[in-house]
Parts: structure tokens; C-alpha cells; sequence
């Protein structure tokens, strides 16, 4: 099955957007319609095929991203599900990094939300090309032309409708296909949407249909010389030409295609699966992948081709109950057998494919060979980790890593029974394998050890996943922030280590001036010696030094950001100077700087977006304002609601959710992302 498909009939999509906007149930309709499974899921009822982990069935929500593969057109799509809940915005971080286009799904009512822009920033920062669902148009309150203007108001899209909407609400019926001029519906006794039928457009709306297929032309004009021409001398373009136009528009100019529908009335899917074929790119339709020659810094490009040399990169993690460690891996050039010897870039090992496996959510299905375009888990390449690069022995290379945001909240765990000890320690430590966003660390003082995480709902999930997959019963703490400190102005420090006990000594000697950097800048290191005071092969110890010194800050004990270590002077010794006295004498410059540099401590601020009637706006915007929130914006929302933005202290936000409930009698939702850092207030710091 991996080299029966042309490289051009092939597409790695992903499908995301803000949680609650339809994205698991368009999923679902697009395997059913294609074929690949034959009944369709549904999330409310729990049996949704891309929603498999028992927390996701239960909660009704995606938690981690799943990849299958269907075909449509004798096209082949992989496709990866991800979850729209900003708790597990890791899960769309790493499937961005592999995939070739993009379907953001939006609600009709809802329109552009905090997820949908964070999923929109994720996607532009790897230039993947897009096309827009605009989904449940059968809901109270949908507004296509709404959504679309949100689009491009918020989100700066250069969004192009190729279809309206036929009705709206419970009057929603069907689209108009503004490229090919008709009208698509689907029957209502054709229950399960499955044959579109094809007619005129309707009369009354035949004007709004032409006005709106002028201003597609007009904006295929801007972007294709050919048909520019063709419009000024007021030739129509062939539906061909504006097929390829929208492509080329779509895959190199920006432009957004919009497509809309109601996936939980099954209407809609079929031309988005034609609007995934035509338009979004194939994996030779993108730039070649980039990476470097290990300890050359070379770089190299790689076509997507079998004929280049291997490069795979690792993007997920998973530990499988029967088969041990599943490692997701897209192949971005060469090929990939089953037996055969490859290369970890990052770890320099030589590992041994045991198995290739195409998923289907929690099923697997071998295959003996992946080439170039493939996206596969394989069995038996070790501890590889999330953003590690698979390669020929004898053509080593490393693709770029992927980033993933830092955990903001923390809490104590530990195992009911002291036998369950060592169980937990191998949970967790699976855990962290599996999810880049989430972190173990024993407290130094207290020797408890701390799991932290993006929000309290992750921390809650792999509490679950500890009690039902490995049978640990834990005690957690109540969750804490995860602070951090920073020095506001410049100071200096010198640390002198000298040990003699007889024989060889110990000498180290650096002196260290500490600056403040912007917010969000991390660490800088910088050898400004003169003349050599401290011989350059101890350098880098002085610098692991200074690392060691800021993951428990002199103030608080919390890790220390935005500085830049400057080593301005120093001494050495012929003899008892080492890497161990100068690590050393670099941490106590560090730490007697910083004591001088006036700290601070810093706090994760959340982006809050609350979402309420209109009579219940001044009590949420009055408890958002006694929690310490800066309200950045008001607005109204459809239905008679209004829409609250609000930047808030992650510490003032626990059992938010109760709260918000109480105050609006439940008719209230939020959301909330990490946003920044900021000093805590002198008197709570």
C-alpha cells in the first residue's frame, strides 16, 4: 500500500480549530463517504472513530491527535485529527510540523475564536497552506457572511468564498457552487447525506450567486496574469482555469479557499473532500525540506523523492499496550523498509525498524515499505523522542526540531501504595516520552515529586491515564503555578572556588556581570574576556555554570529567564584549574550578581475569553476584575451575547469554571491560553 499512490495524487492534511467547532464529526464524515469506514461515529454518542482513548469518549472531547488514511478521487489523504482544547495544543504544534495543508474548521456561530487563532499563528509559522470549513450552518444563530468577514478581519485571511449557503439555521438546505454555477442539496430523506444532488440555483438567489462569483473572478484575476487578461476583455474563465487559478492562489499566494456545510447533518463533506483534492498541495508541491550535516552545520535540501537519502522525522510518540513504543514518523525523502538500519541524528544510534504500521486511530494495518510523502508508525527504533531525525547510516543528517510552549502549572503527585512507587516512576516516565508539554521534576527541598503541565485539565487527563493504564492509584496536590524569576537591572559577581586537600587542587575563578533581556528572550551567554583570563577550553563550563545557577533562582527558587550572562574577567591555575572548579566558580558568580540585581518574580498571565448573556456581562466582567484581569476587549457576539477578553494571572483562575457557572446559571463558556510572563505585584511577590 505505501508506493500504490503517485507522489501528486497524495495529501498530508491536518484538520483543526477551536474545540467544540465540529472538527471530529467532519472526520468522521469524510472517512464514512470515502469508504473507509461504514457507519459514522459520533462524538455526543462516544463511538467516533478518530476519539478513541476512554477520557476522549467520556469528556467528548479530543485529547490527542490521531492519523488515518482514506481515499477520495484516487487521491490519498493521510489525515491527522487534532484537538481544539488549548491544553493540548501540543498535539497540533508537532502535526502542523509534518503536514502539507491545513482544514480550519469554524463554527457559523461562533466564528473565529482564541483556538482558531492560535491554530491559525501555528500554521502560518510553518507556511502550510489552508482552505476553511464553515461548519454547523444548520445552528440557531449561523452567519456566513460573519464568519467570513471575521476571517479576514481577525485573522488578516485573504479568505475567497467558492460557496454560499442555500438557507441558514433550520432552513439550511444546501450550497451554491459559485465556480460551476449550480446548486448542490441534500435530501432530507437521504438520511445519511450521501448522495448530493445537483440543480439550478435557486431565483431568488441568482443575483447574490453572480455578485459573488464577480468578486472571485476579480480577486483569481489579481493573482493570475492569464485570466486578468481574460477578464478585461470580458471573456469568462472555464471552470478548469479557475480550478487551477484557486489552486496556484491557494499553494503560493495566500489565498484562502471557503467552503461550508453542517457535518452533524451531513451535508457539505463531499465537496470539501473535492476541495482538499484540487486544492490543497501534494508533497511535491511544497519547498524541500531543509536540515544539516551533523557537526558541519552544512545545509542540505531534500526533494520528496525515494531516490534521495532518508530523512524521517519523529513528531509523536506513543506507548501502545501491544506493541510497546509507537514512534509517528513522516518520511520526508528515500524510503524506509521493514529490517532496516537507520540512523538517529539526534542520539547517534544505529536502530533497527521492527515493524511499519498505517494507523487508523487505535488500529494498525503493515506494511513492509514507506517512501517519501508517507506518514507511518514504526515499532522497535528505541527511546526515540518527539523531533528526532531517522536517516541513512551513511548520509547522516538532522532536521530542524520541533518548539513546543513551556508547562505553566504544577502539582504534586504521589502513589497511594509505597509499592506502586517504581510503577509510577515508569508511568511518568513514559508520559514525558509521549508528550513534550508536560514535565517531572523532583523538589530539592522537599523531595515530592512535581508534574506540570499546560492547564489543569492536562494534569487532570494524565492523572486518569496513570490510574487506568498502568493501575496506579496516585494523591495529587493542589495545582500550583509555575512561576519564574528575572533580574531587573544590570549587576555584577565574582565567584572564586579554591580547594586544596593536599596533591592536585581545585582553582576557578570568573567574574560575571548579569543583564536584563526582554521579556521572553531566555539566556544569553557571552565571553567578553580579554586577553584570555580563563583559557577557552573551560568555557563551556563556565556557561554550564551559569545554566545550573539559574534552574533554581537565589530569590524564590524558581528558574530563572530573560537574562544574559556576561563573563567580563577571571583567573586560572596551571595546574588545579579543571571544568569542575570553573562550573563552579561560574554558579557563584551567577548567584551573587543576581542577589544584587534587584529580582522579580514572574508570573503566567492567560489570554481569558468568556463568552455570556448579555444580562449576566457585569457580574463576569466584575469577578474578572476582583482575580486581578485587565479587560482588553468587549463584543458582541450573536444570540444575544457578548464576547469578554481579558489578560488574567493563571494563580487567580483555579475553579474558575465552578465559578463562571454560578454567576450565569451555566450559560456561560470560556476559554483560556497561556499569553505572557509578568512581575508579580510587590506585595504578593
Amino acid at each position: 500500500m505505501a508506493a500504490d499512490v503517485a507522489l501528486d495524487k497524495t495529501r498530508n492534511i491536518g484538520i483543526a480549530a477551536h474545540i467544540d467547532a465540529g472538527k471530529t464529526t467532519t472526520s468522521e464524515r469524510m472517512l464514512f463517504y470515502s469508504g473507509r469506514v461504514h457507519r459514522i461515529g459520533e462524538v455526543d454518542e462516544g463511538n467516533a472513530t478518530m476519539d478513541y482513548l476512554p477520557q476522549e469518549m467520556e469528556r467528548g472531547i479530543t485529547i490527542t491527535s490521531a492519523a488515518t488514511t482514506y481515499f477520495w478521487n484516487d487521491h490519498r489523504i493521510n489525515l491527522i485529527d487534532t484537538p481544539g482544547h488549548v491544553d493540548f495544543t501540543a498535539e497540533v504544534e508537532r502535526s502542523l510540523r509534518v503536514l502539507d495543508g491545513l482544514v480550519a474548521v469554524m463554527c457559523a456561530v461562533g466564528g473565529v475564536q482564541p483556538q482558531s487563532e492560535t491554530v491559525w499563528r501555528q500554521a502560518n509559522k510553518y507556511a502550510i497552506p489552508r482552505l476553511i470549513f464553515i461548519n454547523k450552518m444548520d445552528r440557531m444563530g449561523a452567519d456566513f457572511h460573519d464568519v467570513l468577514h471575521q476571517v479576514r478581519k481577525r485573522l488578516g485571511a485573504d479568505a475567497l468564498a467558492l460557496q454560499i449557503p442555500i438557507g441558514a439555521e433550520e432552513n439550511f438546505v444546501g450550497v451554491v457552487d459559485l465556480i460551476e454555477m449550480r446548486a448542490i442539496y441534500w435530501e432530507e430523506d437521504d438520511e445519511l447525506g450521501e448522495t448530493p444532488v445537483y440543480d439550478e440555483i435557486p431565483s431568488h438567489m441568482q443575483s447574490k450567486a453572480e455578485a459573488f462569483r464577480e468578486h472571485l473572478i476579480v480577486s483569481l484575476a489579481d493573482t493570475s496574469p492569464e485570466l486578468e487578461a481574460k477578464y478585461f476583455a470580458g471573456e469568462m474563465p472555464t471552470v478548469e482555469e479557475m480550478h487551477a487559478a484557486v489552486r496556484r492562489g491557494c499553494l503560493h499566494g495566500g489565498l484562502v479557499p471557503v467552503l461550508c456545510g453542517s457535518a452533524f447533518k451531513n451535508k457539505g463533506i463531499q465537496p470539501l473532500l473535492d476541495g482538499i483534492v484540487n486544492y490543497l498541495p501534494s508533497p511535491l508541491d511544497v519547498p524541500p525540506v531543509e536540515g544539516v550535516r551533523p557537526k558541519h552545520d552544512e545545509p542540505i535540501f531534500l526533494h520528496a523523492s525515494p531516490e534521495e537519502p532518508l530523512a524521517a522525522l519523529v513528531f509523536k510518540v506513543v506507548t501502545d499496550p501491544f506493541v510497546g513504543q509507537l514512534s509517528y514518523l513522516r518520511v520526508y525523502s528515500g524510503k524506509l523498509s521493514t529490517g532496516q538500519t537507520v540512523y538517529n541524528a539526534n542520539n547517534g544510534k544505529k536502530v533497527r525498524v521492527g515493524r511499519l504500521l498505517r494507523m487508523h486511530a487505535n488500529r494498525r494495518e503493515d506494511v513492509q515499505e514507506a517512501m517519501a510523502g508517507d506518514i507511518v508508525a514504526a515499532v522497535g527504533i528505541g527511546r526515540t523522542m518527539t523531533g528526532e531525525t531517522l536517516c541513512n547510516v551513511d548520509k547522516p543528517l538532522l532536521l530542524e526540531q520541533i518548539s513546543f510552549p513551556e508547562p505553566v502549572i504544577s502539582m504534586a503527585i504521589e502513589a497511594k501504595a509505597k509499592a506502586d512507587e517504581e510503577r509510577l516512576a515508569d508511568a511518568l516516565g513514559k508520559i514525558v516520552a509521549e508528550d513534550p508539554t508536560f514535565a517531572v521534576r523532583t523538589d530539592r527541598e522537599t523531595g515530592q515529586q512535581i508534574i506540570s503541565g499546560m492547564g489543569e485539565l492536562h494534569l487532570e487527563i494524565v492523572k486518569d491515564r496513570i490510574r487506568r493504564e498502568f493501575n496506579v492509584e496516585t494523591n495529587v496536590g493542589k495545582p500550583q503555578v509555575a512561576y519564574k524569576e528575572t533580574i531587573s537591572r544590570v549587576c555584577e559577581g565574582r565567584g572564586r572556588f579554591v580547594k586544596q586537600t593536599g596533591g592536585r587542587g581545585m582553582y576557578g575563578d570568573v567574574e560575571m556581570r548579569l543583564e536584563p533581556l526582554e521579556r521572553g528572550e531566555g539566556f544569553e551567554f557571552v565571553d567578553a574576556t580579554k586577553g584570555g583570563p580563563i583559557p577557552r577550553e573551560f568555557m563551556p563550563s563556565v556557561e554550564s555554570g551559569a545554566h545550573d545557577a539559574m534552574e533554581a533562582g537565589p530569590f524564590r527558587g524558581y528558574p530563572v529567564v530573560d537574562v544574559r550572562a556576561v563573563v567580563t574577567d577571571g583567573s586560572s591555575h596551571d595546574v588545579d584549574s579543571n571544568d569542575v572548579a570553573f562550573k563552579i566558580a561560574s554558579s557563584m558568580a551567577f548567584r551573587e550578581a543576581y542577589t544584587k540585581g534587584s529580582p522579580l518574580l514572574l508570573q503566567p498571565v492567560m489570554l481569558v475569553e468568556v463568552v455570556t448573556p448579555e444580562a449576566h456581562m457585569g457580574d463576569v466582567m466584575n469577578d474578572l476584575v476582583s482575580r486581578g484581569g485587565n479587560i482588553t476587549q468587549m463584543r458582541p457576539s450573536p444570540g444575544d451575547t457578548q464576547t469578554i477578553l481579558a489578560e488574567t494571572p493563571l494563580a487567580n483562575m483555579f475553579g474558575y469554571a465552578t465559578s463562571l457557572r454560578s454567576l450565569t446559571q451555566g450559560r456561560a463558556t470560556y476559554t483560556m491560553e497561556p499569553h505572557s510572563y509578568e512581575p508579580v505585584a510587590p506585595d504578593k511577590s
